[in-house]
Formats: structure tokens, C-alpha cells, sequence
């Protein structure tokens, strides 16, 4: 049996070195075979030249650096398209993810699943952090209309059968958790110890939360459009109830001359959800006209092979 690890590197530069370190004090006890693919996504802190470093000290160790900042799920993929094992692991780099973890991990996937996410029972986040991804899940739940469990991320082991479907899903927008829920397998969840983080910090603020929502909401749903349908029913209603009123009020003598102001915040009102409405079905335009560009996803700029 081998084992693949995958973890996409982004301002960890001091972390690689025990990340390599630790996964080798975990997989050579197991007596599997192994590999650990970093992923460089154009880290600004010159993450490459340890990455080649410890390519060099250990066969099992390959490195991959991509043209630009691709994203996280980019480089995942870029990882995920070079893997070999009969069981993946995907891993953030910044040790929050413990190494440890990944012998538990395999024994339930030997229980008979294809796919083990990791549960953080207790993350160790700061309080806003872990407010705005609370937000972030519900939201995304509630516009895809499926379950969004905030205590898992990209953690997690799945087997070769799980990613070769992954890796056939080219869509331009990337969301690894929701790409594997999506091709299904059997799947269960471990409850793992979530470590904090010692070296920098997060590059997940809540701008850029807001816009990895957007972008999956936009690619995995279309309640928005449902939700925008929904409401201009409900504003057509509210238009005949004081169409059918003003007439009555006019019929009985009470409206001689229609008011200015009613009539003006009608026109703005009405202005504002067709801007609305235009603004989202707008946004699905240029996601497909993104799609039909079939641009690849990620460019490979070097590596150490």
C-alpha cells in the first residue's frame, strides 16, 4: 500500500522543514510506502529553496511550485493531479492539521470507507476567525442547500477511486470539501485534536471568505436565482394589493390626485430589484463566460524532479 500526502504551501516557509520531519516520524512505523507532494503557490517568503532542500535529503519528498498565486484549492489540485498512492492525504502546511493524526485516520478508512474527513472538535482559532467561518458555512449551506459541517475542512484521507473522480471535475472554481462530497463514496467522519497556529498567520480574512463564498455559491447553486424569482413574486403581489387599494380609495373619492412621493419611492424601489436581479444573473454570466475560456487551471513553473 502507498500513502500520498498532499499539503499546498502558502507563507509557511518555517513549518516545511517540521512538516517533512513529522510525517516521516508518522509513515515509517506504519511500513507503508509514501510520498509528501508540496504544492509552492507562489509564496512570497521563499518557500521553493526549502522545499528543493528537502527534496533533495529525502526521495519521498516531491515539490511542486506553481507560476502565481493560483489559490489553495488550485494547488491542492495541482498535487492531487500527480498523486500515486492507494490512499491520499490532503493537509493544510501550517501543522494546525497534526500529522499525527494520519495513522488513525488510515485504520478507519480500513474499516471500509473511501472517504475519512477529519473532525475539529475543538479549534484552536482565534474568536473572530472562528465566528466569520461559522457564517461562512451557514451561509453556504443555506444558499447550496446542503449541509455544510464548519468543524471540517480539507483534512481528511480518500482513497484513489474518490480522487480519480476529483480529478476528472476541471470546473475554473475550486472548493475541494465540496468537490468530494459531491462525487459521494462512502464517507464518515474522526473526531482529530485541531493544534494552534505558532508561526504567522491566516491568509483567510473575511474579504476573501466572502469571496470564496460567492464564488461556490455561483458555482454549485442556483438558489439565488430561485430566491430572486421568489421575491419578485412577492413584490408583483404587494404592487396589485396597492394597485387594487388605490383604486378603491380612488373609486370611494378619498385620492383625487396621486402623491409625488409615492410614486417616486415606487420607481426607486422597483429601479433597485431590477438592478439587483440584472447584478446576479450578470455574475452567472461571467462564471460561464470564465468556464467556456477552458483556460488550465494551474501553471507548474518548476519542480524538483
Amino acid at each position: 500500500m502507498k500513502v500520498s500526502v498532499v499539503s499546498p504551501v502558502y507563507r509557511s516557509k518555517a513549518l516545511v522543514p517540521e512538516l517533512v520531519a513529522r510525517i516521516r516520524a508518522v509513515m515509517i512505523p506504519l511500513g507503508v510506502d509514501w510520498e509528501l507532494i508540496l504544492v509552492d503557490d507562489a509564496c512570497p517568503e521563499g518557500s521553493w529553496d526549502v522545499i528543493v532542500a528537502e527534496a533533495k535529503a529525502d526521495h519521498h519528498v516531491r515539490g511542486f511550485k506553481l507560476s502565481r498565486n493560483f489559490g489553495q484549492h488550485y494547488a491542492i489540485t495541482a498535487g492531487l493531479d500527480r498523486v500515486s498512492g492507494d490512499a491520499v492525504v490532503v493537509m493544510d502546511c501550517d501543522l494546525q492539521d497534526r500529522p499525527e493524526e494520519i495513522p488513525r485516520l488510515l485504520e478507519e478508512m480500513r474499516k471500509g470507507y473511501d472517504v475519512v474527513l477529519a473532525r475539529r472538535v475543538d479549534r484552536k482559532d482565534g474568536f473572530f476567525k472562528k465566528l466569520f467561518s461559522r457564517l461562512f458555512y451557514r451561509t453556504l449551506g443555506y444558499l447550496t442547500g446542503s449541509e455544510q459541517d464548519e468543524t471540517v475542512g480539507n483534512f481528511g484521507i480518500y482513497s484513489a477511486a474518490v480522487i480519480t473522480e476529483v480529478r476528472r471535475l476541471r470546473e475554473s472554481i475550486r472548493y475541494f470539501p465540496t468537490m468530494v462530497k459531491w462525487v459521494g463514496f462512502r464517507t464518515t467522519k474522526l473526531d482529530v485534536e485541531h493544534a494552534g497556529r505558532t508561526v504567522g498567520k491566516s491568509s483567510y480574512n473575511l474579504n476573501r471568505m466572502l469571496r470564496l463564498a460567492m464564488d461556490i455559491i455561483l458555482a454549485y447553486s442556483d438558489k439565488p436565482l430561485r430566491l430572486l424569482v421568489k421575491f419578485g413574486v412577492i413584490v408583483a403581489v404587494l404592487s396589485l394589493v396597492l394597485v387594487v387599494y388605490t383604486l378603491v380609495q380612488w373609486a370611494l373619492g378619498d385620492i383625487t390626485v396621486l402623491g409625488y412621493a409615492s410614486l417616486i419611492t415606487s420607481i426607486w424601489f422597483l429601479s433597485g430589484c431590477m438592478m439587483i436581479t440584472l447584478g446576479v444573473v450578470g455574475l452567472y454570466v461571467g462564471k460561464t463566460f470564465e468556464g467556456v475560456k477552458d483556460r488550465p487551471l494551474y501553471i507548474i513553473e518548476r519542480t524538483t524532479e
